[in-house]
C-alpha cells in the first residue's frame, strides 16, 4: 500500500509507508504489534493529520499498553488534553512521563504554561533549561521553542528565538522562518522564503498555501488566488486551498467565483461559521437577499460566544433584513450586540445607517447623534456616519459635510479622501475630483485601492489612478 500524500515529507516517505503497512496488517489479523513508542506515536500523528481520529487514539493506545510512561505517546495525549483546554488533565499526563530528563518532558512544562498564558513564566523556564543544553543540540533546541510559540500565536517570542539561532539552509528550518516572518506581520520575507522553498520543491500544497496566505495578507489577492490554484493542482480537494482561494476571490469581488469554493469547502469542512458567513457575503452582493439571509441564520445558528465572527454574524443579518425592508428584524439584530464586547458607537451608527436606508430619518439622527456624543466628536466615528450618507445616496449633503469634516480634523487624518473624491466624481466635479484622488493616494493608498477601485481598470496599481484619470477628463 501507499499512503495518501499529504505534503509531509515523512508521512509521504517509503519508510513510513511500510511502517504504516506493518501496522495496519497487524492491527486487522490481530497480531502483536512489534513497534516501538515513537513508531507507534508517528503513525498516531499520522492518522490525527488525515483527520482519522479515531485510529489516532487506538495507536496511542496500543503504544502505552505496550509501553507504560513512554514520553511520545504521553506527549500527544497531552496536546490533545491541551487541545480541549484541560490543563488539569494535561498536567496529569505531565506527571506520568517516567523520564523527567527527556527533552520533550522540558518542552510540554514549557507549553503547559503558555497555554495558561504564563508567558513569562514559561520564557524563564525556558531560558534557564536553555543553559543546560549541549552546544550541538543548540539549534534544535531554539527550533522547537519557537514551534511552541508559533503554535500558540505568540508570534513575538517565536520570532525572539528564532533570531537566537544560528540558522541553516533546510527546508525545515526555513518553512519555521516563513510561518513565523507571518506571524510578526512581515508578509514580504514571508514570500520571499516560501517562494524559495518551492522553487526546491514545487509540488508541496502547504507551501502553496503558505505562499498564498502571505499574498492574501499582503493584499496581492490576484496572486494569492493564483498559488491557492496551483494548490488545487496538486491536491483537488485540499480544504485549505479551496479556502484561501475563496477568500482571494471575495477580496477581488468576484463574488460568484468565490461563492463556489465556498460552498466546496463547506461539502469537505461543515460547521464553519465564517465559512456561512461569507457565503452570505457574497450572496449580499449578488443582490441574492433571501439566500443571504439563510446562510447568514446557519452563521449565527453555528457561532458562539468565543467565536470572532458573531459581531459580524449580527451585522451582516441587519444589513440584509434591512435590504428587505425588514427593520424589526435588523434592529432586533442589533439589540443582539448590546451586552457583547465591541464598538457600540460602531453598531450604533449601524443602527443609524439602517433606520436612514428605511426613510426613518429622525431615527437616524437620534442614533448618529448618539454615536458622536458618546464617542467624544471621534473622527473614525465622523467618519462612518458622512460614508453612510453616501450610501443611502445623500451625495450633495455627504459633499457639503466631507468639507466641514477636513477642517475639523486636521492635517494628519489621513481617512476619508477618497470617499470625497468618490463623491465629486458622482456629482461631476472633476478638478475636486481629482485634487481628493491625488490627496488620497497619497495619504492612504490602501483606502483609495478598496473604496475607487471600481472607477479603474481591473489590476491597475493605486498609483497609475492619478495620471489614468486625469488624461481620461481631459481628453
Amino acid at each position: 500500500m501507499r499512503v495518501k500524500r499529504t505534503g509531509d515529507d515523512y508521512f509521504d516517505s517509503e519508510e513510513f509507508s511500510n511502517l504504516l503497512e506493518d501496522y495496519e496488517e497487524a492491527v486487522n489479523n490481530g497480531q502483536p504489534v512489534l513497534l516501538d513508542a515513537d513508531e507507534l506515536t508517528d503513525i498516531a500523528d499520522y492518522y490525527h493529520f488525515t483527520g482519522d481520529i479515531e485510529k489516532a487514539d487506538e495507536a496511542i493506545e496500543h503504544a502505552l499498553s505496550l509501553n507504560p510512561g513512554a514520553t511520545s505517546p504521553l506527549v500527544y495525549k497531552i496536546r490533545e488534553a491541551l487541545a480541549e483546554e484541560d490543563i488539569t488533565k494535561a498536567e496529569a499526563l505531565l506527571d506520568e512521563i517516567l523520564d523527567k530528563n527527556d527533552p520533550e518532558y522540558f518542552y510540554m512544562r514549557a507549553e503547559v504554561l503558555v497555554a495558561q498564558n504564563k508567558i513569562d513564566e514559561a520564557d524563564h523556564f525556558l531560558r534557564d533549561y536553555f543553559k543546560t543544553v549541549d552546544a550541538d543540540e543548540y539549534n534544535d533546541f531554539v527550533l522547537d521553542v519557537a514551534n511552541i510559540y508559533l503554535d500558540y500565536g505568540v508570534n513575538d517570542k517565536a520570532y525572539e528565538w528564532m533570531m537566537r539561532s544560528k540558522g541553516n539552509d533546510s527546508p525545515d528550518f526555513k518553512e519555521l522562518m516563513g510561518h513565523v516572518m507571518f506571524g510578526v506581520g512581515k508578509f514580504k520575507d514571508s514570500q520571499r522564503i516560501f517562494n524559495e522553498l518551492l522553487d526546491r520543491n514545487p509540488y508541496s500544497t502547504r507551501y502553496w498555501n503558505a505562499l498564498a496566505n502571505a499574498q492574501f495578507m499582503n493584499e496581492d489577492y490576484g496572486e494569492s488566488v493564483t498559488s491557492s490554484e496551483y494548490a488545487l493542482a496538486i491536491d483537488p480537494n485540499d480544504a485549505d486551498s479551496m479556502l484561501t482561494k475563496a477568500n482571494g476571490l471575495y477580496r477581488l469581488n468576484n463574488y460568484e467565483e468565490a461563492l463556489k469554493y465556498y460552498q466546496r469547502y463547506e461539502d469537505l469542512m461543515p460547521g464553519f461559521d465564517f465559512n456561512q458567513l461569507q457565503m452570505g457575503i457574497c450572496l449580499l452582493n449578488m443582490n441574492r437577499v433571501d439566500e443571504a439571509i439563510e446562510h447568514l441564520k446557519k452563521a449565527r445558528e453555528l457561532t458562539t460566544e468565543e467565536s470572532e465572527y458573531q459581531i459580524q454574524i449580527y451585522q451582516e443579518l441587519a444589513f440584509a433584513y434591512s435590504t428587505k425592508g425588514m427593520l424589526k428584524q435588523a434592529m432586533d439584530c442589533l439589540d443582539k450586540t448590546e451586552d457583547m464586547d465591541c464598538d457600540h458607537n460602531d453598531m450604533e451608527v449601524l443602527r443609524g445607517h439602517i433606520m436612514l436606508e428605511n426613510g426613518r430619518i429622525a431615527e437616524a439622527e437620534e442614533s448618529f447623534k448618539k454615536a458622536i456624543m458618546n464617542s467624544g466628536n471621534a473622527p473614525t466615528v465622523l467618519l462612518r456616519i458622512i460614508v453612510s450618507l453616501y450610501d443611502n445616496k445623500y451625495v450633495e449633503a455627504t459633499y457639503t459635510m466631507f468639507q466641514k469634516f477636513f477642517e475639523v480634523v486636521g492635517d494628519d487624518f489621513n481617512d476619508g479622501y477618497s470617499y470625497m473624491a468618490l463623491c465629486c466624481w458622482d456629482l461631476k466635479y472633476y478638478d475636486e475630483f481629482l485634487k481628493y484622488l491625488k490627496e488620497a493616494i497619497r495619504r492612504n493608498p490602501h483606502e483609495a485601492r478598496v473604496v475607487l477601485a471600481g472607477l479603474f481598470p481591473e489590476g491597475m496599481e493605486t498609483e497609475e489612478y492619478y495620471d489614468y484619470m486625469k488624461d481620461r477628463i481631459q481628453s
